[in-house]
C-alpha cells in the first residue's frame, strides 16, 4: 500500500519539528517536502540533531504550489496572518490542508478579526474549516478539506469542560480558568522575554485581559453546549513556568441546578463515562490529579476535578504537552482520520519515558 504524502511548511518551528517527530515513525506516511525558508539548503537534522540518520531531509524554500504537487496533505505551522494567504492556494491546488495558526479556527469573523486585529482574506473559508478536537468534531474531519488545528489553551480547557457543558451541569456564566505553559508554548524565537535567564526560576501570569485564545474557548464553549458564538464568555489567564513542555489547566465553575448530586465520585464517573472510548483522553482515578511530567511528550490529555463543598465550587484539572495534544501531535490523529486510519497509528507509543 502507497504511504500517505505530507508535507510540512514552516518545518523548523518547534510545532514543525514535533510534527517531523511524529510523522519519521508513522507507519502510513512519508514525509516529502519539509519547507523553511531561513533554514532552506540545510538538512533538517543541521537545525535539529538529534535527528542525525532519522530524518536528513534537505530543508526547501518551495511555493506552496510547488509544495502541493508533491503531496496528499500538507501541514501549515506559520504565524497569524501567514496562513491565511497561503491555505487557499494549497486548497486551490487540490491538497488537504491541516492549519496551526488562529487563522481557520473561528465561525465569527467579527470575532477573529477583532481577536487577532487583522482583515481575513478568505472569509468564505470559516464555514469550511472543521475544528481539529477529534473527540469532538470525528464525524466532519473524515471528509474535511481544511482543518483548524486547535490552540493548546483551547485544546487543555475544552477537554475538560465539555462533559458537564454537553450536559448543562455548570453555571455557563461562571467559567474561570487558569492555565500554565511551558516555554515552547512562545515559539522558537529569540525574544529577550523567553531567554534562560528571564525565564528559569520565573512563573508569572501574561495576557491577563484580551488573551486571544479567551474568544477561541468561548465561541467553542459556546457550541459545545449547544449554543452559537458568542453565548459563552469565559474569563482566561495563561501563565508562563520555566519549563520547556507542558500545560496544566485549573478550570473553576459553579454546578447547575440539573447537578443535584454534585460530588467529586460523581465528576469522577462523568469523566470516565464521557470519555471511556478515547484513546488520548485519560480520565485519572478519584484521589488523583493530573500531571504534566505524565503527559510530556505524547499526545495524551490527563482530567480530574473535585468538588470544594465549602465553597460550592468545583474545580476541574487537565494536562497535557503543548506540543503534543496541544498541537503537532493532535494533527497527526486528525491526519488519521481524515485518511481513514486507526485514529491512535502511529501515535499511542510515543511517550518521553523518565
Amino acid at each position: 500500500m502507497d504511504k500517505i504524502k505530507v508535507s510540512i511548511i514552516g518545518a523548523t518551528g518547534y510545532v514543525g519539528a514535533e510534527l517531523v517527530r511524529g510523522f519519521v515513525s508513522h507507519p502510513a506516511f512519508v514525509i516529502t517536502d519539509l519547507v523553511s525558508r531561513s533554514f532552506a539548503g540545510k538538512a533538517f537534522s543541521d537545525v535539529y540533531p538529534v535527528f542525525r540518520g532519522i530524518c536528513d531531509v534537505i530543508l526547501c524554500d518551495k511555493t506552496p504550489e510547488e509544495v502541493a504537487k508533491d503531496s496528499d496533505l500538507v501541514i501549515t505551522a506559520l504565524p497569524h496572518g501567514v496562513s491565511s494567504q497561503q491555505v487557499p492556494v494549497l486548497l486551490d491546488a487540490g491538497v488537504r490542508v491541516i492549519d496551526h495558526s488562529g487563522d481557520f479556527r473561528y465561525k465569527d469573523l467579527a470575532t477573529y478579526e477583532k481577536s487577532y486585529k487583522l482583515e481575513h482574506p478568505h472569509p468564505e473559508l470559516l464555514e469550511e474549516a472543521v475544528y481539529g478536537l477529534p473527540e469532538f468534531y470525528r464525524d466532519k474531519l473524515k471528509s474535511a478539506r481544511l482543518v483548524a488545528n486547535p490552540g493548546c489553551y483551547p485544546t487543555c480547557s475544552l477537554i475538560a469542560l465539555a462533559p458537564f457543558l454537553k450536559a448543562d451541569l455548570i453555571d455557563k456564566d461562571s467559567i474561570i480558568i487558569d492555565a500554565i505553559s511551558g516555554v515552547s508554548g512562545a515559539g522558537r524565537k529569540s525574544d529577550l522575554a523567553y531567554a534562560f535567564c528571564e525565564t528559569d526560576e520565573a512563573f508569572k501570569p501574561y495576557g491577563a485581559v484580551g488573551h486571544r485564545h479567551t474568544t477561541e474557548i468561548s465561541e467553542q464553549c459556546s457550541f459545545l453546549s449547544g449554543g452559537k458564538p458568542g453565548d459563552i464568555k469565559v474569563t482566561f489567564t495563561p501563565h508562563l513556568a520555566p519549563f520547556k513542555r507542558g500545560m496544566l489547566a485549573t478550570i473553576y465553575v459553579k454546578p447547575s441546578d440539573k447537578f443535584e448530586n454534585v460530588s467529586t465520585s460523581a465528576i469522577c464517573d462523568i469523566y470516565n463515562e464521557y470519555y471511556k472510548d478515547e484513546t488520548f483522553v485519560r480520565a485519572l482515578p478519584q484521589g488523583v490529579l493530573p500531571d504534566v511530567k505524565a503527559v510530556a511528550g505524547s499526545n495524551f490529555i490527563e482530567v480530574a476535578g473535585v468538588y470544594d463543598d465549602e465553597t460550592s465550587l468545583i474545580k476541574l484539572f487537565s494536562a497535557q504537552d503543548n506540543l503534543g495534544k496541544g498541537a503537532a501531535l493532535q494533527a497527526i490523529q486528525s491526519a488519521n482520520v481524515m485518511f481513514g486510519l486507526d485514529e491512535s497509528l502511529g501515535l499511542n507509543t510515543i511517550v518521553r519515558g523518565v
